[in-house]
């Protein structure tokens, strides 16, 4: 759910050339064009693979009826403490027993139409738990929203609303983005409806403990397009108008780091979601830390002689689950991760990846070095335990 307060800053400190300095500036670039035979002109990057400086507003005029805005609501109820239950505590206080107390949270976020149909892509947290979910048009139409399934793994959410012939987003590939490529993000920013920006792509594949969320499976992609609260669930699109990510967090206090999720890895959710309302996420039960000769300095000066430590590099497991997967097939603290699936590995990163990437129920084969020998390990992957908040 979310929550915002509205701050104006006013940006000052911009100047503009006189009206005599610029038209002698132009006159001297002029003069400068006529002495250099054939210039080549390089348009700027951001433009480069459009060809049109007004590329942002064609785009926007061609998606923006296709971005909603989300508002949710659900009702909380404030539990009485058992004390109060107690017939002596009852006796004694007679009739003046506290009631149960409700509120409303509210939140506000965006999303954007999928299927003429009524079928919309949002964040997990703009839908998490509430009540009622209204869905408001660019024409300023307004719908009841049903969540059809979400996934706070992933931050992924699909909400269908009863409405026929709706504008809908193409579809791009996230997969071929790369860093520098133009972008535009629209939603509705601080209750600020249908708010465009537009940057680039900073860097793909961040993961999620790279900006702080380590319980989400996401490999994001970085912009510097203004993203804020609000946007959240919206769509960030390329040059041709094609969604490539939804918008999703910030790194609060700072400017210009925006995150999304890639729109391959929001498709592949928001299909299984359509089809069982649920995603499964394989699990192994084991927490892990990428081992580097610090952390192993660390540990061995920790354990002493009660841990035979002699990788030099791989994932080390620091805590095993009791009773999952993991625990099951034999994985002990200590072991260190050397690939997984015949796919040699060396950060945490890659071990999500992959163990992401497996089927439930499907022998894993994992190799770890124990005691300064290899060990060849199956093990089974369960579904992830979702917690929920609230």
């Amino acid at each position: 759910m979310l929550s915002y307060g509205l701050a104006v800053v006013l940006l000052g400190s911009c100047s503009l050339l006189p009206a005599k300095t610029f038209e002698t500036r132009q006159n001297e670039t002029q003069t400068q064009t006529t002495t250099e035979p054939n210039p080549v002109i390089v348009p700027p990057p951001i433009f480069s693979s459009s060809g049109d400086p007004n590329f942002v507003v064609k785009v926007v005029q061609q998606v923006g009826p296709a971005v909603v805005r989300i508002d949710s609501s659900r009702t909380i109820t404030s539990r009485i403490p058992n004390e109060f239950n107690d017939p002596s505590f009852r006796r004694f206080f007679g009739g003046a027993v506290p009631q149960p107390r409700e509120r409303v949270e509210r939140g506000s976020g965006s999303g954007f139409i999928i299927t003429s149909s009524g079928q919309i892509l949002t964040n997990s947290h703009v839908v998490d738990g509430a009540d009622r979910v209204t869905v408001t048009l660019k024409d300023g139409r307004t719908f009841d929203g049903k969540v059809l399934g979400e996934d706070p793994v992933t931050d992924v959410a699909v909400i269908e609303i009863d409405a026929n012939n709706l504008p809908t987003l193409a579809v791009g590939n996230s997969d071929a983005l790369q860093p520098g490529e133009a972008v535009i993000a629209i939603g509705n920013p601080l209750g600020l409806n249908n708010t465009v920006t537009s940057g680039i792509i900073s860097a793909t594949g961040r993961s999620g403990s790279d900006i702080g969320a380590s319980d989400k499976r996401v490999d994001y992609i970085q912009t510097d397009a203004a993203i804020n609260p609000g946007n959240s669930g919206g769509p960030l699109l390329n040059v041709r108008g094609q969604v490539i990510a939804m918008n999703t967090a910030i790194i609060r206090g700072a400017q210009g780091l925006g995150f999304a999720i890639p729109i391959n890895t929001v498709q592949r959710i928001s299909q299984q979601l359509i089809a069982t309302g649920k995603v499964d996420h394989p699990y192994l039960g084991v927490q892990m830390v990428t081992l580097t000769p610090d952390i192993k300095e660390r540990i061995k000066s920790r354990a002493g002689d009660r841990l035979n430590l002699t990788a030099e590099k791989g994932v080390l497991l620091v805590e095993i689950v009791p009773r999952s997967p993991a625990s099951v097939a034999g994985l002990r603290v200590g072991d260190v991760i050397k690939s997984i699936n015949n796919q040699p590995v060396t950060k945490i990163e890659e071990v999500q990846r992959l163990v992401e990437k497996s089927k439930i129920g499907t022998n894993l084969p994992i190799e770890v070095e124990r005691n300064g020998q290899t060990v060849q390990i199956g093990v089974q992957p369960a579904p992830l335990p979702v917690r929920r908040e609230g």
